[in-house]
């Protein structure tokens, strides 16, 4: 497989704070690759930085051979933040409408990407419901729904499953994999260390850093581990001794 993303030295600082440190990093094509670790590991920074919301003090990004942040990439990449970005008092399809005109999707595409998104995400009998009306779960469907509108080549899901009920994490994971087959690249965060066996390859972060990368079987059995969360914890903190979140 060829590397739809290449991270190289990658570091960025809020002050004193090193977020993300001398990152490296590749991610094929077709594959769905999961960032793990705890709250301020930086993987939502990674995240921001390679969709162009924030710019790095060193190290280079590329995805599709350009750039992180490249113009001629914002129309075959699809984010979906870990803040929502919907608007209450619109009903689900005029949220769909809204991001289908700044996507300069035309009318005809619009309609039947809408059809098709509201349908992955089954919430095609909603559509007429104000957003502010729905539950956190359906939320999430509809924020899934509107980065994937525009049919983009790739995917970044920042922590897509906090605040979901594990039916629901189990109905978004079935959707990841669709997407695989049908030929995106889905790159994901998460600090659930279960959720990560569904992904093709992972790397823990911590402190910034990436202190290990494989498959969910290679990682734990790099560590001597029975899982992925003991294979964090062995990883992270060898002497057992944990001085730092």
């Amino acid at each position: 497989m060829t590397n739809m993303i290449e991270i190289k030295g990658l570091t960025k600082r809020f002050g004193d704070l090193v977020a993300v440190d001398d990152l490296d990093l590749s991610i094929e094509s077709g594959e769905v690759y999961g960032l793990l670790g705890p709250n301020g590991a930086g993987k939502t920074t990674v995240i921001r930085l390679l969709v162009g919301l924030s710019r790095p003090n060193e190290g280079s990004m590329t995805i599709f051979d350009r750039p992180a942040g490249h113009k001629d990439l914002s129309h075959r990449m699809g984010y979906m933040p870990q803040e929502e970005a919907l608007y209450d008092m619109l009903t689900v399809d005029e949220n769909l409408d809204l991001y289908g005109r700044l996507f300069a999707l035309s009318p005809e595409d619009l309609e039947r990407r809408k059809n098709e998104t509201l349908n992955f995400v089954a919430l095609e009998g909603r559509r007429r419901d104000l957003v502010y009306t729905l539950s956190g779960g359906m939320r999430h469907r509809v924020s899934l729904a509107i980065a994937l509108l525009h049919e983009p080549d790739i995917l970044f899901l920042d922590e897509p499953t906090v605040g979901v009920d594990p039916e629901l994490r189990v109905a978004f994971w079935k959707n990841f994999g669709k997407l695989k087959t049908s030929g995106k690249t889905v790159v994901i965060t998460t600090h659930y260390m279960d959720e990560a066996r569904n992904c093709d390859r992972i790397g823990l972060m911590h402190h910034g850093k990436l202190i290990a990368e494989g498959t969910p079987k290679e990682v734990i059995e790099m560590a001597g581990a029975s899982d992925l969360e003991e294979a964090f914890l062995k990883i992270a903190y060898p002497t057992g001794r944990r001085d730092g979140p």
